[in-house]
């Protein structure tokens, strides 16, 4: 269920991980993935061609439900898509939401957390990441 296109390097430490059998994903050609970077999806995770993602980035489409009645450890896992355009670079230590699209040509500075979408070619960061520029 993981795809990897032609010239991806993955670095020392990454982790790709389809947590289930229906989850996909896929990495672009000439993409690089930095050490310690968490891949995880649980329906569908998409990283276009050209991206640079650096070390310590977390990736997951999913999360915990937080119902008050039911204990966390039980709680249904929600999942949405998500999906980076090309030629998009993310900052090391950020981490991307489910359900989020970060356009083509965006970048993620260092450290952010990305809750919305992210139109192509803009520069967004904080927590949670707000526009800094267009490029």
């Amino acid at each position: 269920n993981i795809t990897i296109s032609k010239n991806v390097i993955i670095k020392g430490g990454a982790q790709i991980c389809s947590c289930n059998d229906k989850a996909k994903i896929f990495i672009g050609e000439n993409t690089t993935v930095g050490n310690y970077t968490f891949i995880y999806a649980s329906s569908k995770i998409e990283i276009g061609d050209d991206c640079m993602i650096a070390p310590f980035v977390y990736i997951v489409d999913s999360n915990h439900g937080t119902e008050l009645d039911t204990k966390m450890n039980l709680q249904p896992n929600e999942t949405k898509p998500i999906n980076i355009g090309d030629n998009v670079w993310i900052g090391s230590h950020s981490v991307i939401l489910p359900g989020v699209k970060i356009g083509e040509g965006a970048v993620i500075a260092a450290g952010s957390v990305i809750n919305t979408d992210i139109p192509a070619n803009h520069i967004f960061g904080g927590v949670p990441a707000k526009l800094i520029k267009k490029r």
